[in-house]
Protein backbone atom coordinates (compact mmCIF):
# COMPACT_ATOMS: atom_id res chain seq x y z
CA UNK A 1 0.00 0.00 0.00
CA UNK A 2 1.20 3.05 -0.96
CA UNK A 3 2.14 6.01 1.63
CA UNK A 4 -0.46 8.72 0.58
CA UNK A 5 -3.15 5.90 0.82
CA UNK A 6 -2.19 5.51 4.76
CA UNK A 7 -1.76 9.37 5.15
CA UNK A 8 -5.33 9.46 6.63
CA UNK A 9 -7.73 13.05 5.58
CA UNK A 10 -5.93 16.61 6.09
CA UNK A 11 -6.32 18.39 8.93
CA UNK A 12 -9.03 20.93 8.80
CA UNK A 13 -7.50 23.43 10.31
CA UNK A 14 -4.11 23.11 7.81
CA UNK A 15 -6.71 23.47 4.70
CA UNK A 16 -7.77 26.35 2.74
CA UNK A 17 -10.58 27.41 4.84
CA UNK A 18 -7.64 28.18 7.92
CA UNK A 19 -6.88 31.97 6.38
CA UNK A 20 -10.88 32.68 6.54
CA UNK A 21 -11.09 31.54 10.16
CA UNK A 22 -7.80 33.14 10.87
CA UNK A 23 -9.33 36.64 8.78
CA UNK A 24 -13.15 36.32 10.55
CA UNK A 25 -11.48 36.10 14.18
CA UNK A 26 -9.39 39.50 13.42
CA UNK A 27 -12.16 41.18 12.52
CA UNK A 28 -14.60 40.43 15.28
CA UNK A 29 -11.74 41.27 17.49
CA UNK A 30 -11.02 44.70 15.60
CA UNK A 31 -14.60 45.29 15.39
CA UNK A 32 -15.31 44.84 18.90
CA UNK A 33 -12.06 46.80 19.35
CA UNK A 34 -13.37 49.78 17.63
CA UNK A 35 -16.78 49.47 19.17
CA UNK A 36 -15.06 49.47 22.92
CA UNK A 37 -12.81 52.83 22.61
CA UNK A 38 -15.87 55.08 21.14
CA UNK A 39 -16.99 57.45 23.38
CA UNK A 40 -19.82 59.80 23.96
CA UNK A 41 -19.58 62.73 22.54
CA UNK A 42 -19.95 65.80 25.13
CA UNK A 43 -19.51 63.89 28.04
CA UNK A 44 -17.48 66.97 29.30
CA UNK A 45 -19.67 69.16 31.73
CA UNK A 46 -22.04 65.88 32.99
CA UNK A 47 -22.70 65.40 36.15
CA UNK A 48 -21.72 62.22 38.38
CA UNK A 49 -22.61 60.99 41.67
CA UNK A 50 -20.05 58.65 43.64
CA UNK A 51 -20.67 57.21 46.91
CA UNK A 52 -17.80 56.31 49.45
CA UNK A 53 -15.40 58.94 47.96
CA UNK A 54 -13.72 59.29 51.48
CA UNK A 55 -11.06 57.00 50.38
CA UNK A 56 -9.94 54.07 47.92
CA UNK A 57 -11.92 54.02 44.64
CA UNK A 58 -14.43 56.71 45.08
CA UNK A 59 -11.92 59.31 45.83
CA UNK A 60 -9.33 58.05 43.20
CA UNK A 61 -12.48 58.17 40.31
CA UNK A 62 -13.53 61.70 41.63
CA UNK A 63 -9.71 63.18 41.21
CA UNK A 64 -10.05 61.47 37.69
CA UNK A 65 -13.00 62.60 36.65
CA UNK A 66 -12.65 66.41 37.96
CA UNK A 67 -9.07 66.74 36.10
CA UNK A 68 -10.99 65.15 32.80
CA UNK A 69 -13.89 67.99 33.02
CA UNK A 70 -16.96 66.15 34.19
CA UNK A 71 -18.70 67.77 36.99
CA UNK A 72 -18.45 65.39 40.86
CA UNK A 73 -20.64 65.18 43.26
CA UNK A 74 -18.36 63.84 45.40
CA UNK A 75 -20.23 61.74 48.64
CA UNK A 76 -18.56 60.86 51.83
CA UNK A 77 -19.49 59.72 55.09
CA UNK A 78 -17.11 62.34 57.07
CA UNK A 79 -15.81 65.80 56.85
CA UNK A 80 -12.36 64.82 56.34
CA UNK A 81 -12.97 63.11 53.06
CA UNK A 82 -14.69 65.98 51.63
CA UNK A 83 -11.90 68.86 52.88
CA UNK A 84 -9.16 66.51 51.39
CA UNK A 85 -11.37 66.71 47.73
CA UNK A 86 -11.72 69.93 48.41
CA UNK A 87 -8.21 70.60 48.74
CA UNK A 88 -6.98 68.47 45.67
CA UNK A 89 -9.67 68.90 42.87
CA UNK A 90 -10.88 72.02 40.49
CA UNK A 91 -13.74 74.42 42.10
CA UNK A 92 -16.03 72.12 39.62
CA UNK A 93 -16.48 69.19 42.43
CA UNK A 94 -18.94 69.61 44.68
CA UNK A 95 -19.41 67.20 48.01
CA UNK A 96 -21.89 66.49 50.62
CA UNK A 97 -22.21 63.74 53.24
CA UNK A 98 -24.09 61.22 52.70
CA UNK A 99 -24.61 57.71 54.94
CA UNK A 100 -26.01 54.96 52.79
CA UNK A 101 -27.62 53.40 55.96
CA UNK A 102 -29.77 56.45 56.51
CA UNK A 103 -32.75 56.43 54.92
CA UNK A 104 -32.83 60.73 55.38
CA UNK A 105 -29.32 60.76 54.85
CA UNK A 106 -29.76 59.42 51.02
CA UNK A 107 -33.47 61.48 50.55
CA UNK A 108 -31.06 64.90 51.62
CA UNK A 109 -28.45 64.33 49.18
CA UNK A 110 -31.22 63.37 46.15
CA UNK A 111 -32.31 66.94 47.06
CA UNK A 112 -29.14 68.28 46.69
CA UNK A 113 -28.37 66.87 43.85
CA UNK A 114 -31.28 67.82 42.03
CA UNK A 115 -30.58 71.06 42.82
CA UNK A 116 -27.22 70.89 41.20
CA UNK A 117 -28.20 68.96 38.17
CA UNK A 118 -30.88 71.22 37.38
CA UNK A 119 -32.53 70.27 33.71
CA UNK A 120 -29.49 68.24 32.75
CA UNK A 121 -29.82 65.34 35.16
CA UNK A 122 -27.92 62.90 36.43
CA UNK A 123 -25.51 61.32 33.86
CA UNK A 124 -23.64 58.83 35.94
CA UNK A 125 -24.54 57.05 39.55
CA UNK A 126 -21.25 55.23 40.79
CA UNK A 127 -22.69 52.82 43.77
CA UNK A 128 -19.05 52.54 45.89
CA UNK A 129 -19.65 53.04 49.12
CA UNK A 130 -18.79 49.62 51.37
CA UNK A 131 -17.42 47.70 53.73
CA UNK A 132 -16.11 44.73 54.26
CA UNK A 133 -15.96 43.61 58.46
CA UNK A 134 -16.85 41.58 59.72
CA UNK A 135 -15.31 38.80 58.01
CA UNK A 136 -14.40 35.05 59.23
CA UNK A 137 -16.02 31.73 59.63
CA UNK A 138 -19.89 32.29 59.82
CA UNK A 139 -20.61 30.55 62.83
CA UNK A 140 -18.56 33.17 64.93
CA UNK A 141 -21.24 36.00 63.50
CA UNK A 142 -24.37 37.39 65.01
CA UNK A 143 -27.28 38.61 62.48
CA UNK A 144 -26.58 42.27 63.37
CA UNK A 145 -23.02 41.43 61.84
CA UNK A 146 -24.37 40.79 58.62
CA UNK A 147 -26.97 43.33 58.81
CA UNK A 148 -24.19 46.15 59.13
CA UNK A 149 -22.57 45.10 56.09
CA UNK A 150 -25.51 44.84 53.92
CA UNK A 151 -27.47 47.81 55.21
CA UNK A 152 -24.17 49.53 53.23
CA UNK A 153 -23.01 47.34 50.53
CA UNK A 154 -26.64 46.46 49.42
CA UNK A 155 -29.60 47.64 51.11
CA UNK A 156 -27.95 51.19 51.06
CA UNK A 157 -26.87 51.17 47.38
CA UNK A 158 -30.44 50.13 46.35
CA UNK A 159 -32.06 52.99 48.39
CA UNK A 160 -29.72 55.30 46.84
CA UNK A 161 -30.29 53.79 43.44
CA UNK A 162 -33.75 54.39 43.72
CA UNK A 163 -33.95 57.93 44.71
CA UNK A 164 -31.25 58.84 41.86
CA UNK A 165 -33.04 57.08 39.56
CA UNK A 166 -35.57 59.36 38.46
CA UNK A 167 -32.40 61.81 37.99
CA UNK A 168 -30.62 59.46 35.80
CA UNK A 169 -33.18 58.80 33.49
CA UNK A 170 -33.84 62.56 32.79
CA UNK A 171 -30.51 62.28 31.22
CA UNK A 172 -30.60 59.11 29.76
CA UNK A 173 -27.32 58.36 31.66
CA UNK A 174 -25.42 55.52 33.15
CA UNK A 175 -25.68 53.54 36.59
CA UNK A 176 -22.09 51.97 37.84
CA UNK A 177 -22.45 49.38 40.81
CA UNK A 178 -19.08 48.47 42.24
CA UNK A 179 -19.56 44.40 43.02
CA UNK A 180 -16.37 42.45 43.52
CA UNK A 181 -14.98 39.58 41.92
CA UNK A 182 -16.37 37.58 45.00
CA UNK A 183 -19.84 38.16 43.88
CA UNK A 184 -19.52 35.58 41.80
CA UNK A 185 -16.83 33.04 44.14
CA UNK A 186 -17.85 33.09 47.78
CA UNK A 187 -14.81 31.93 49.77
CA UNK A 188 -15.01 33.43 53.13
CA UNK A 189 -18.24 33.60 55.53
CA UNK A 190 -19.92 37.36 57.12
CA UNK A 191 -22.15 39.30 54.83
CA UNK A 192 -19.21 40.79 52.72
CA UNK A 193 -19.27 38.20 49.52
CA UNK A 194 -23.33 37.93 50.34
CA UNK A 195 -23.63 41.66 49.79
CA UNK A 196 -21.93 41.63 46.51
CA UNK A 197 -23.82 38.75 44.91
CA UNK A 198 -26.73 40.40 46.05
CA UNK A 199 -25.53 43.79 43.83
CA UNK A 200 -24.65 41.15 40.69
CA UNK A 201 -28.69 40.22 41.26
CA UNK A 202 -29.50 43.96 41.51
CA UNK A 203 -27.45 45.18 38.55
CA UNK A 204 -28.67 42.27 36.15
CA UNK A 205 -32.23 43.22 36.89
CA UNK A 206 -31.53 46.99 36.92
CA UNK A 207 -29.69 47.14 33.62
CA UNK A 208 -33.28 45.02 31.83
CA UNK A 209 -35.30 47.31 33.61
CA UNK A 210 -33.67 50.39 32.42
CA UNK A 211 -32.93 49.49 29.05
CA UNK A 212 -36.38 51.06 27.83
CA UNK A 213 -35.39 54.17 29.54
CA UNK A 214 -31.80 54.56 27.80
CA UNK A 215 -29.97 54.01 31.28
CA UNK A 216 -27.27 51.71 30.72
CA UNK A 217 -25.99 49.61 33.70
CA UNK A 218 -22.99 48.42 33.92
CA UNK A 219 -21.13 46.20 36.93
CA UNK A 220 -17.31 46.26 37.75
CA UNK A 221 -15.63 43.49 40.11
CA UNK A 222 -12.33 44.94 41.34
CA UNK A 223 -10.09 41.32 42.51
CA UNK A 224 -7.96 42.78 45.83
CA UNK A 225 -6.31 46.09 45.91
CA UNK A 226 -5.14 47.95 48.95
CA UNK A 227 -7.93 49.65 50.06
CA UNK A 228 -9.85 49.71 53.49
CA UNK A 229 -11.32 47.31 52.81
CA UNK A 230 -8.23 44.99 52.91
CA UNK A 231 -6.81 46.25 55.40
CA UNK A 232 -5.02 43.40 57.04
CA UNK A 233 -4.86 45.38 60.57
CA UNK A 234 -8.42 46.37 60.92
CA UNK A 235 -9.73 42.79 60.03
CA UNK A 236 -7.49 40.85 62.69
CA UNK A 237 -8.22 43.55 65.10
CA UNK A 238 -12.24 42.08 63.80
CA UNK A 239 -11.28 38.41 64.20
CA UNK A 240 -9.11 38.91 67.60
CA UNK A 241 -12.25 40.19 69.15
CA UNK A 242 -14.43 37.75 68.08
CA UNK A 243 -12.29 34.58 68.80
CA UNK A 244 -12.24 35.45 72.49
CA UNK A 245 -16.04 36.21 72.55
CA UNK A 246 -16.69 32.20 70.72
CA UNK A 247 -17.41 29.70 73.97
CA UNK A 248 -14.60 27.90 74.96
CA UNK A 249 -16.40 24.15 73.28
CA UNK A 250 -16.34 26.34 69.69
CA UNK A 251 -12.91 27.20 70.35
CA UNK A 252 -11.96 23.80 71.10
CA UNK A 253 -13.50 22.40 67.93
CA UNK A 254 -12.07 24.94 65.43
CA UNK A 255 -8.87 24.06 67.62
CA UNK A 256 -6.32 26.64 69.78
CA UNK A 257 -4.22 27.50 67.05
CA UNK A 258 -6.85 28.18 64.39
CA UNK A 259 -7.07 31.82 64.80
CA UNK A 260 -3.11 32.32 64.29
CA UNK A 261 -3.11 29.61 61.29
CA UNK A 262 -5.97 31.95 60.01
CA UNK A 263 -4.84 35.21 59.99
CA UNK A 264 -1.45 34.13 58.41
CA UNK A 265 -3.00 32.69 56.16
CA UNK A 266 -5.38 36.19 55.26
CA UNK A 267 -2.50 38.03 55.73
CA UNK A 268 -0.25 36.17 52.69
CA UNK A 269 -2.96 36.28 50.44
CA UNK A 270 -3.56 39.78 50.85
CA UNK A 271 0.17 40.44 50.63
CA UNK A 272 0.48 38.65 47.41
CA UNK A 273 -2.59 39.44 45.91
CA UNK A 274 -3.32 43.02 46.73
CA UNK A 275 -2.87 45.58 44.23
CA UNK A 276 -1.81 48.89 44.73
CA UNK A 277 -2.29 50.66 41.67
CA UNK A 278 -6.42 51.47 41.67
CA UNK A 279 -6.32 53.33 38.06
CA UNK A 280 -7.08 49.30 37.36
CA UNK A 281 -10.41 49.98 38.80
CA UNK A 282 -11.35 53.86 38.05
CA UNK A 283 -10.58 52.92 34.41
CA UNK A 284 -12.89 50.37 34.39
CA UNK A 285 -15.51 53.19 36.37
CA UNK A 286 -14.61 55.99 33.36
CA UNK A 287 -15.62 53.55 30.31
CA UNK A 288 -18.50 52.63 31.68
CA UNK A 289 -19.37 56.31 32.12
CA UNK A 290 -18.13 57.60 29.17
CA UNK A 291 -17.81 55.15 26.63
CA UNK A 292 -21.06 54.75 24.10
CA UNK A 293 -20.71 51.26 24.66
CA UNK A 294 -20.33 50.61 27.56
CA UNK A 295 -19.35 47.03 28.78
CA UNK A 296 -21.90 44.76 31.31
CA UNK A 297 -18.96 43.78 33.44
CA UNK A 298 -15.49 44.90 34.05
CA UNK A 299 -12.78 42.62 35.72
CA UNK A 300 -10.51 44.25 37.70
CA UNK A 301 -7.10 43.20 38.68
CA UNK A 302 -4.95 40.32 37.47
CA UNK A 303 -5.95 38.31 40.18
CA UNK A 304 -9.57 38.80 39.35
CA UNK A 305 -8.85 37.34 35.42
CA UNK A 306 -6.40 34.52 35.97
CA UNK A 307 -7.53 33.17 39.49
CA UNK A 308 -10.97 34.40 40.97
CA UNK A 309 -12.70 34.30 37.90
CA UNK A 310 -11.91 30.94 36.35
CA UNK A 311 -12.29 29.38 40.18
CA UNK A 312 -16.43 30.59 40.09
CA UNK A 313 -16.99 28.42 36.51
CA UNK A 314 -15.58 25.47 38.32
CA UNK A 315 -18.09 22.28 39.35
CA UNK A 316 -19.00 23.30 42.94
CA UNK A 317 -17.34 20.15 44.36
CA UNK A 318 -13.61 21.67 42.57
CA UNK A 319 -14.28 24.44 44.49
CA UNK A 320 -14.98 23.23 47.51
CA UNK A 321 -11.71 21.13 46.97
CA UNK A 322 -9.58 24.03 46.22
CA UNK A 323 -10.58 26.15 49.04
CA UNK A 324 -10.73 23.56 51.82
CA UNK A 325 -7.13 22.47 50.52
CA UNK A 326 -6.28 26.47 51.19
CA UNK A 327 -7.87 26.72 54.59
CA UNK A 328 -6.92 25.89 58.13
CA UNK A 329 -7.57 22.43 59.36
CA UNK A 330 -10.60 22.22 62.24
CA UNK A 331 -9.81 20.12 65.46
CA UNK A 332 -13.21 18.98 65.37
CA UNK A 333 -11.95 17.29 61.33
CA UNK A 334 -9.73 14.98 63.28
CA UNK A 335 -12.49 13.46 65.78
CA UNK A 336 -13.23 9.71 65.70
CA UNK A 337 -16.95 10.26 66.10
CA UNK A 338 -18.82 7.20 67.09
Amino acid sequence: MSSDNAAGPPCCLCGPTCPLVLVAVLGVWAAWYWRDKRRVAGATGRWVLITGCDSGFGRALARRLDAVGLRVVAACLGPAGEEELRRSCSSRLVTLRLDVTDPESVRAAARRVRQEVGEQGLWGLVNNAGRSIPIGPNDWMTTDDYRRVLDVNLLGMVDVTLQMLPLVKQARGRVVNVASILGRVSIVGGGYCISKFGVEAFSDTLRRDMRAFGVKVSIVEPGFFRTAVTDNSLLEEDLRKRWAQLPSVMKEDYGSDYLDKYMWLQKSILARLCDGDLSKVTWCMEHALVATHPRTRYGAGWDAKIVWLPISYLPTFMTDFLLAMILPRLAVATKVRP
